[in-house]
């Protein structure tokens, strides 16, 4: 497993609590895994709520309709790479 930067961490714990994910630790979450599937196990709705819990701690909305949904949700890594990018709180 990788390495967790601190921005990953950060939204490790903010995935942990907005997902109510039982017996996952935020440092657990390996920052290169697949966030669905077979990885964290997500599904559409968990898309959904952390979208939402994203847009109001970062200050961005998240389009559902975008084409780079697949890629940005990939992991852990690609989706604080896009926060780091977007936010502006």
């Amino acid at each position: 497993m990788s390495e967790q930067s601190t921005a990953e961490r950060e939204l490790a714990e903010l995935l942990v609590e907005s997902l109510n994910l039982e017996g996952v630790e935020p440092a657990g979450i390996d920052p290169e895994a697949p966030l669905f599937g077979d990885g964290l196990g997500l599904d559409s709705i968990d898309a959904l709520e952390l979208a939402l819990a994203v847009s109001k701690r970062y200050g961005f909305q998240l389009r559902s309709d975008s084409d780079e949904n697949r890629r940005i949700f990939g992991s852990l890594r690609a989706l604080s790479a896009h926060v780091e990018q977007h936010k502006t709180a």
